[in-house]
């Protein structure tokens, strides 16, 4: 009976090796870890506009339609459950990409009416924001193009036969991703440079 079962564990070894089992938990792996950075670096957005807003606040207070709207935009994405699951739920998938995308709209809103006050622009504390917030925006698009391509590869395995049949028995399906009218969005990320107003050129002489 032991070489009986030994056999047996031994041919479902080389199936799954063969059947593609190995490479889908490798594959599902790697967009477990490209999501939890994409989680990261929208979580470090968010970290900033607290300090962001109340910045502004205090040289534009009375915008306060942006201001609000920002906050209410950061409110949405954190009453979101960001979890590693999140990437095999395409509905609420959906809902945190829609709130992460309307944060996106709030913060350039945001940074184009502070291109309105001088004095906000001058500030140091405004200006390091701006840099941190410039370094994170660029950061998620690389983590999200990171996940793009994880889960790319991973639904294009589970699609393909043989691996297909092996996904269906133990369950993995085609995993959401980010949408192109989405993509297209954060190809322009919210622009953050407000170096310092050049002086106007000399009068002819």
């Amino acid at each position: 009976m032991r070489g009986i079962s030994t056999g047996l564990l031994l041919l479902a070894v080389i199936w799954l090796g063969g059947c593609g089992y190995n490479r889908i938990q490798s594959e599902d792996e790697q967009v477990k870890a490209d999501w939890a950075e994409v989680l990261n670096q929208y979580q470090r957005r968010a970290d900033l506009v607290p300090n962001l807003v109340n910045t502004v606040k205090g040289y534009a207070a009375h915008e306060r339609e942006v201001l609000t709207r920002v906050t209410e935009a950061r409110a949405r994405v954190g009453s979101l459950a960001a979890t590693p699951e999140l990437v095999n739920d395409p509905e609420a998938f959906a809902r945190f990409q829609a709130a992460q995308g309307e944060l996106t709209s709030a913060l350039s809103r945001l940074l184009v009416v502070a291109e309105n006050y001088p004095n906000l622009k001058a500030d140091a504390g405004f200006r390091d924001l701006q840099a941190q917030l410039e370094g994170t925006e660029n950061r998620i698009t690389v983590a999200r193009n990171r996940y793009i391509e994880a889960v790319r590869t991973f639904n294009t395995t589970v699609r393909s036969f043989p691996v297909n049949l092996t996904a269906m028995v133990f369950g993995y399906g085609p995993k959401p991703s980010f949408t192109v009218e989405d993509e297209k969005a954060i190809a322009k990320p919210p622009t953050v440079d407000f170096g310092a107003d050049q002086p106007p050129a000399a009068a002819p002489q």
